[in-house]
């Protein structure tokens, strides 16, 4: 799905999510930046809050082991956040697969194809000492959070990026943020994929999410009669359920692990 899709529904019509039941039969995939964590002003300031990962870790426990993290960012900067924890996660919105018995899948690739976004964005970058570039490998993210004035300049650049460098990549618009990364891989493909192995297999899919650079998963989790959970207030969203902020998150999944610790 591209973000440019139109999305159905207005997120403020949408009700809470349901609690699930019954540990065995859901497999729960979390964003982190705007859905665990609340955003900062760059990827490096944003805080994991005390009692979050032994949250995480008893929601997993109680899930049977299905529960893995869904972000933009590398793993390597996941596992970072989340130390001493190691989730099964995607990182890169899917281009780089952990599975809970560690092994790991990424997608084919060559980095020196997306020379063109890291010269560019670095050029914009270095005009506008207040953007940020980050380097994934798989994709090069122009962050402006600092200079939200610039947002429209940023994304037509994104755009042109994009076009340029043909069908093998993909543009993602999220929060203050453009993405050229490779097209091969998005968060819905991560959640198919998860769901193939695992402890993740033959579950229900729970999604979590804040952002565009979620709707791949809100429409994988839909089609497969799953939890589709919207964070914030977006124009539209895929998703079929909302949630207002990150507090209403942990709430919700705190809630969710008493469920489960009832019905074991």
């Amino acid at each position: 799905m591209s973000p440019r899709d139109p999305l159905p529904s207005e997120c403020n019509d949408l009700p809470v999510p349901e609690l699930p039941v019954d540990g065995r039969a859901w497999a729960y995939f979390l964003d982190i930046d705007g859905t665990l964590l609340e955003l900062a002003e760059t990827p490096e300031a944003v805080t994991v809050p005390a009692g979050l990962v032994p949250q995480l870790e008893r929601l997993r426990d109680l899930a049977g082991g299905a529960l893995a993290l869904v972000s933009g960012r590398p793993l390597r900067d996941i596992d970072r956040l989340f130390a001493p924890a190691r989730f099964p996660a995607a990182g890169v919105h899917g281009a780089e697969l952990r599975l809970s018995d560690g092994t790991l899948r990424r997608i084919a690739f060559d980095p020196r194809t997306l020379d063109p976004a890291r010269d560019a964005f670095g050029a914009f970058a270095a005009a506008n000492p207040e953007i940020r570039v980050e380097d994934k490998v798989f994709g090069v993210t122009l962050h402006f959070r600092r200079r939200p004035d610039l947002a429209a300049e940023a994304h037509r650049l994104g755009t042109v990026l994009s076009a340029r460098l043909g069908p093998a990549f993909h543009l993602l618009e999220g929060k203050m943020v453009v993405e050229v990364r490779a097209s091969a891989a998005s968060k819905g493909s991560a959640v198919d994929a998860f769901l193939q192995d695992p402890p993740f297999a033959g579950r229900v899919p729970v999604y979590v999410g804040d952002d565009l650079t979620d709707e791949d998963a809100f429409r994988a989790v839909n089609a497969l009669g799953g939890i589709s959970v919207v964070v914030g207030t977006p124009e539209a969203t895929r998703a079929a359920t909302h949630l207002p902020d990150v507090a209403a998150v942990r709430r919700w999944l705190a809630a969710a692990a008493e469920n489960l610790e009832r019905g074991a």
